[in-house]
């Protein structure tokens, strides 16, 4: 939840590795409470409602033939309504649209959509994600069989973009711009305009104007050419590797005019026509004979956020198409927020008055009473003092994604148990031994606001959030300390062509240890039970070191595997500084040193960080031994809270294989812990010497398990979708880098989350 107040200085809202032709699925269990409470998994989705609204249904006579569009725009009048009732759907390449063709509107912001279209020995599988409220964003995985000029089945991977850029309104309809296929080898290569009008509250028309593949069906000269020579010719693409953006086609060439009806039979029952611009030229006519340039759907919503078609396409074949959706935005069922009550509030009147004890036993009493209250709370106490009418107290947040509730609590259980003549409560979030914030909170203030109506607002704006100072000395119970779990794992890897399915399920024991604070001892040892990972055939053919391409032999020989085994030294250097130093088997194919320093205000939406590694390739067996290759790498990062959720980050510096260059990363995050983002990484490899791909890239999804069961948790589940992982832009994965350590424990972080505090 997100609140409205002064923003971070004026008002904000708040608001309640590996492969060679092919990619992988990596995925790791994120958790800083008791270790082993969750397993993990992956690859599961979990639909979020989407609502209709429910409407009087009449019948419909029906037209067919190449007047049905003429007809319908000259005998029914427009719908002036700016929010047309008719639900938007997704086409069979994964992003709004009718049945192949774009429509220009959009679906939920934030929502999250697989969709499976077969036709023709085609299958296409999109992830796509609705970035903004008028932008989507879509991976595409596909599968084709006999097309023309090609032997065999081609595995193609490509990206789309989607942008709305006007509403409809009044007569005016809503248009958007797309790019298809921008970013693979070129076999939908396309672009477009579209207009999609409201003509009844259940009947909708759209059309536009296609470039390249959207240009292939009655094509005529390009209307763009008017501007310059420049756009008549759409220069010959290699659709060979793929990876490299073709700016130079974009809107050039041919174009074509293309156009759809949509009608909405029934609550759950739609049907869709349309006129296709696409010849389909890779596919016919070996894959299927194009008799007609018209397609007819139908769409059935078997539950609202899981929709049915079935097509008749191109005069000649059937086609048949899946799609689930979810949003982050909303919990899979109403179980949210079932975390317990919070203590009541105890008023200064009602204390006992007496004074903070002057002996050792009744200190450490005292001291032992609120941490038995902080840990029914699901918080740990890391320290206390007192300093004259205030006490200081340092906590360690174990459940909740925000950390504003954790302070919430803590604040409570300290109205509870404090004597009355402390006056104001000094809380102070720790991280891996360090002190990151302070909060500044009057007792009194705790006790006026409790219930008032705007009291999230007000208890926000009268807490003082500053950075931490040095550290106090720990609770003598706090340390050592030492955790550990036995859980299952699922660890899929996608994209491989002789099997683009496969993973591994089995066991995986981990371990921590804390001796001191900052001091940190952990590893993770896994046993497969079942899977087919080992039986990847593909070896690696780079030119480049092995850093990566290699993933089969380690999925083969490390059985078991030692994934990690690392001491790590956290520290805090100055106000605004934070420090960590590795030392071990940093991940499943390298070891070394890494070491990392964090420049982080406490106030600021900017943040930078400096890394520098020395590792070595670890064994195929993934236990203690090393090969040969070594390599000193390292990184300058720029971090950027942009505002709204958005988190830009920069990585610049030396990779794994020794090349140089720079990684561009966005990530959306939600209030709940969903995050998801995309990153790209350009390095001076040449393209052709990267291979298949030309430059690394991906996607990434962070799932809160707190939004799957709705108990307050901090665990979740991180998944990176490489479509093609080589050896060029590899970077050394180094679990609890600083910046995400950080950042969720300083003031706009909290401020974002302080719709949780009386939670």
């Amino acid at each position: 939840m997100r609140i409205v107040a002064p923003p971070r200085s004026a008002c904000k809202g708040f608001e309640s590795g590996h492969g060679l032709a092919h990619g992988c699925v990596t995925h790791t269990q994120r958790s800083t409470g008791k270790m082993g409470d969750f397993p993990e998994v992956s690859g599961v989705i979990m639909p979020s409602p989407r609502y209709r609204k429910p409407m009087r249904r009449r019948a419909t006579k029906k037209t067919t033939g190449t007047g049905l569009l003429a007809i319908l725009l000259a005998s029914v009048p427009f719908h002036s309504g700016a929010d047309p009732t008719l639900e938007t759907s997704y086409n069979s390449y994964g992003y709004p649209g009718l049945i192949d063709m774009p429509v220009a509107l959009s679906r939920p912001d934030g929502e999250l959509a697989f969709t499976t279209s077969s036709f023709a020995g085609q299958t296409r599988n999109t992830l796509t994600f609705q970035i903004t409220p008028r932008l989507s964003g879509s991976f595409r995985y596909s599968v084709l069989d006999d097309l023309a000029g090609r032997t065999g089945t081609l595995y193609d991977r490509s990206f789309s973009l989607h942008y709305r850029l006007l509403d409809e309104s009044g007569w005016r309809p809503a248009f958007a711009v797309g790019l298809n296929d921008f970013l693979g080898t070129g076999v939908y290569a396309s672009e477009y305009i579209v207009a999609t009008k409201t003509i009844t509250p259940r009947l909708r028309f759209s059309a536009g104007m296609g470039w390249g593949r959207l240009g292939s069906s009655g094509g005529f000269t390009n209307p763009l050419s008017v501007f310059g020579d420049r756009w008549d010719r759409r220069p010959a693409r290699d659709a060979g590797k793929g990876g490299e953006v073709e700016a130079a086609e974009f809107f050039r060439g041919d174009a074509a005019l293309f156009g759809g009806l949509e009608w909405q039979a029934t609550e759950r029952l739609s049907f869709t026509a349309e006129y296709s611009s696409d010849a389909n030229p890779d596919e016919t006519p070996t894959a299927f004979e194009r008799d007609s340039q018209l397609n007819f759907g139908a769409r059935y919503a078997i539950r609202p956020d899981i929709d049915l078609s079935l097509r008749y396409l191109y005069g000649s074949e059937l086609g048949v198409q899946v799609t689930a959706a979810l949003n982050p935005k909303a919990p899979p069922t109403a179980t949210g927020g079932r975390e317990p009550a919070p203590p009541p509030l105890r008023a200064e009147t009602r204390v006992p008055r007496v004074s903070w004890p002057d002996s050792v036993e009744e200190t450490t009493t005292l001291r032992r009473r609120v941490a038995d209250a902080l840990a029914g709370q699901g918080v740990r106490l890391h320290g206390m003092r007192r300093a004259d009418d205030t006490v200081r107290i340092e906590i360690e947040n174990a459940t909740y994604t925000h950390e504003a509730q954790a302070v919430g609590r803590t604040a409570r259980v300290l109205s509870r148990q404090m004597p009355a003549d402390i006056t104001q409560f000094v809380i102070i979030p720790v991280t891996n031994g360090i002190p990151v914030s302070e909060l500044r909170l009057r007792r009194q203030d705790m006790a006026a606001l409790e219930h008032h109506l705007d009291g999230s607002w007000r208890s926000f704006a009268r807490t003082r959030i500053a950075a931490a100072g040095a550290g106090m000395a720990p609770a003598p119970e706090r340390y050592p300390r030492f955790d550990w779990g036995l859980t299952p794992y699922l660890s899929p890897s996608l994209f491989d062509p002789d099997n683009p399915v496969r993973a591994d399920f089995g066991a995986q024991l981990q371990a921590r240890f804390e001796p001191a604070p900052g001091l940190e001892f952990s590893g993770t040892l896994r046993k497969r039970i079942i899977g087919n990972r080992d039986e990847a055939t593909r070896r690696s053919n780079s030119v480049l070191p092995r850093v990566r391409s290699d993933f089969s032999l380690y999925d083969i020989e490390g059985d078991p595997a030692l994934t990690d085994l690392t001491g790590a030294y956290y520290f805090k250097p100055g106000r605004d500084l934070y420090g960590r130093v590795s030392l071990g088997y940093l991940e499943p194919m390298f070891g070394g040193l890494s070491s990392e320093l964090l420049w982080k205000p406490n106030d600021s939406a900017f943040a930078l960080g400096i890394e520098a590694n020395y590792v070595k390739q670890r064994d195929y067996d993934q236990m203690f031994g090393f090969r040969s290759y070594d390599v000193a790498t390292g990184h300058v990062s720029a971090y950027w809270d942009m505002g709204n959720g958005f988190h830009a980050q920069i990585d610049a510096g030396r990779y794994l294989a020794g090349d140089w260059g720079a990684t561009f990363s966005l990530d959306r995050e939600f209030n709940n812990g969903w995050k998801v983002g995309a990153f790209a990484t350009l390095t001076d490899v040449p393209f052709d010497t990267f291979g298949e791909g030309s430059f690394d890239k991906g996607l990434r999804i962070t799932v809160p398990i707190s939004w799957l069961t709705g108990e307050p948790s901090k665990s979740g589940y991180s998944t990176t979708i490489r479509p093609v992982t080589r050896d060029g832009g590899a970077r050394l994965n180094v679990r609890d880098r600083l910046y995400e350590r950080v950042r969720p424990l300083q003031k706009p972080d909290l401020q974002d989350g302080w719709g949780k505090f009386w939670r």
